[in-house]
């Protein structure tokens, strides 16, 4: 097992008392965590003597820490498209599902940091991980650059049709009457669909069975089959069987409705206070040459600002998201603060 020493040796104890019984101060050493991790991302990331030479030479791989078939995997594939035909290389995506994106971290930052092994993450890798879980091997501030941010998108609260609710109103209604007997599919414990639910709970004052599962696809499937009755996903996944009938859509979980569907309630217009936006970036192992995040950034920026690559997900409700590595960078910083408190709140302890 590779052996990593950390950069900042307080910063795993930091982590790991956040959690149920996170305060305050705690928060704060989180977000200075992170924010130490990446001083100046604009930075080179090597002696600026080195040179990376031609990149790239050979073909690049993308490490999706999800299953087949999902959200991500469907928008990676389509960025792994254009890159290949933008850098003139093959770009493949290679699935490393399992541990709440903890298996395809690992798998990125043990690469070697050259340009050719790259991620998909996302709050779960780059935020929740540390906060809710102990032990790991990859430290995201330690071990990983971002690179670009992707998109980001609402959830959508679905339902089985078979379930006897036409709104949010009556899925509180029909949880309250049968406390623990409705359950709720996330892709893991302590991740944003996890979250989703535990907050949803917290909000309404109901009880309902958490059932964690490896990826997106296999709890779609248990849901499109009734093995569960509830989940909090993306668009892709949900929104063709809303639309064929198989699943009910209740709430949106952004700050306001969606373009896609905007006779839908945000699902803070019932349950105040509660709106979830996930975002989704590319990140590299540590110490990538700054030519070659460079080349990365711009080639990936120049996809998402493509009027098709727009009118292709936006069916789905995703938002484009070009911007810079300090953007990356910036976003995850200010974010850490906002996650800390929603993981205090959904009461979601370190494990």
């Amino acid at each position: 097992m590779r052996q990593v020493r950390p950069a900042f040796p307080d910063a795993g104890r930091a982590w790991r008392r956040a959690g149920v019984a996170l305060a305050g101060a705690v928060a704060m050493a989180a977000t200075a965590i992170v924010v130490a991790g990446w001083p100046a991302i604009a930075a080179a990331q090597t002696d600026p003597g080195s040179s990376p030479g031609r990149y790239p030479e050979r073909l690049i791989k993308i490490i999706v820490p999800y299953t087949p078939g999902g959200l991500v995997d469907t928008f990676t594939r389509t960025l792994a498209d254009d890159l290949a035909a933008r850098l003139k290389q093959p770009v493949v995506v290679e699935n490393r599902s399992g541990a709440n994106q903890a298996i395809g971290m690992d798998a990125a930052a043990r690469a070697a940091p050259d340009g050719y092994t790259l991620l998909v993450t996302s709050q779960t890798g780059m935020i929740l991980n540390p906060l809710t879980t102990k032990d790991l091997r990859t430290d995201p501030t330690r071990d990983l650059t971002p690179i670009a941010t992707l998109f980001s998108t609402p959830f959508y609260l679905v339902v089985n049709s078979a379930v006897p609710v036409k709104s949010v109103q009556d899925l509180v209604a029909l949880a309250k009457a049968k406390p623990g007997t409705l359950t709720y599919g996330s892709l893991g414990r302590g991740g944003t669909h996890h979250l989703a639910g535990e907050l949803f709970k917290l909000r309404t004052g109901t009880d309902l069975l958490h059932v964690p599962y490896k990826g997106s696809a296999p709890a779609m499937n248990d849901l499109l089959g009734g093995q569960i009755d509830i989940m909090f996903e993306g668009g892709t996944s949900t929104l063709p069987y809303v639309q064929s009938g198989r699943l009910r859509a209740l709430a949106s979980t952004g700050e306001t409705r969606t373009e896609v569907m905007p006779d839908l309630p945000a699902l803070n217009e019932i349950v105040p206070g509660f709106s979830m936006t996930v975002w989704f970036g590319l990140a590299a192992p540590k110490g990538i040459p700054q030519p070659v995040a460079d080349t990365l950034n711009a080639a990936v920026q120049a996809m998402l600002k493509k009027p098709s690559t727009h009118d292709k997900f936006m069916a789905v409700g995703i938002e484009m998201m070009p911007g810079s590595q300090a953007d990356f960078a910036g976003l995850i910083q200010s974010d850490v603060p906002k996650w800390t408190r929603i993981v205090r709140d959904a009461g979601v302890g370190v494990e």
